[in-house]
């Protein structure tokens, strides 16, 4: 399923947060969102989990109009890990996992094994079967990421949105649900950091700066130093990975690195 920001502003207490916001996930590609703390990423993806509801403009899920759906079935077509996952309740890991079927129809009774197989299926994805009978609040941040992610996956969305998913998560961990995300044939939205990590797992990256999007394309024709530097305001050197040949990106501490300081 594509999704669609079509002309979006989200203004707050006087201050704009998105300005005329334009932007195109294709169905089933994986798309990234990258840009400075500020520049409207999490707005955005709020936009389109309906934590935020756009000043103007639209957001479409494929030919619908989000504001269309009730809350339910916007929930059964899109799924989210947002930044924070603090918890206040002790739920376990188990019990966590399956309020990812909250959206869905109640089961009756002789379909119970097939939810109860669902759940550890996405908990054996995300490396978290072991962790089944634990509490939320014994875990550490990147278990509970995991937990998120598994919770996410139960509620067999058609959409994707992930917002710095790769926060607390070890090496293995983030490159395992780096692998799930080109392979799972979902349509994903994701705002990382990591520009490296951008360049590894997106179809396409969007690159945002000051509420809007300032160019879009594949890993290769956007993360340029030209771009990074105008971005950013670092400039690093790009080389091919020579595996993959996918741009990484690579910085150092000099004071020609940073845009402040040149003179």
């Amino acid at each position: 399923m594509h999704v669609t920001l079509d002309g979006v502003s989200v203004r707050h207490a006087g201050a704009t947060l998105v300005r005329d916001l334009t932007l195109h996930a294709r169905s089933g590609e994986v798309l990234g969102l990258v840009g400075p703390n500020g520049s409207g990423k999490s707005t955005a993806l709020r936009c389109v989990y309906r934590a935020i509801r756009p000043s103007s403009g639209t957001v479409w899920l494929g030919n619908t109009r989000l504001e269309e759906l009730s809350p339910r079935e916007s929930a059964r077509t899109v799924a989210a890990v947002t930044q924070g996952n603090e918890v206040g309740l002790d739920f376990t890991v188990a019990e966590t996992v399956a309020m990812g079927r909250f959206p869905h129809p109640a089961r009756p009774r002789d379909a119970a094994d097939s939810v109860e197989s669902l759940c550890r299926t996405a908990m054996l994805r995300t490396d978290i079967a072991d962790l089944a009978g634990r509490g939320l609040l014994s875990l550490s941040g990147g278990q509970r990421q995991r937990v998120m992610i598994a919770r996410a996956l139960v509620q067999q969305p058609s959409v994707l949105v992930l917002d710095e998913p790769t926060n607390h998560l070890d090496v293995r961990h983030r490159i395992s649900l780096l692998r799930y995300l080109r392979e799972c044939g979902l349509t994903v939205l994701v705002a990382l950091h990591d520009l490296n990590l951008a360049a590894l797992c997106c179809d396409r990256i969007a690159v945002f700066g000051d509420g809007s999007v300032t160019s879009t394309g594949a890993p290769a024709e956007v993360l340029t130093p030209e771009t990074v530097r105008r971005v950013f305001g670092v400039t690093p050197d790009v080389v091919p990975h020579p595996r993959t040949g996918v741009p990484q990106l690579h910085y150092a501490l000099d004071p020609e690195n940073t845009e402040g300081n040149d003179s």
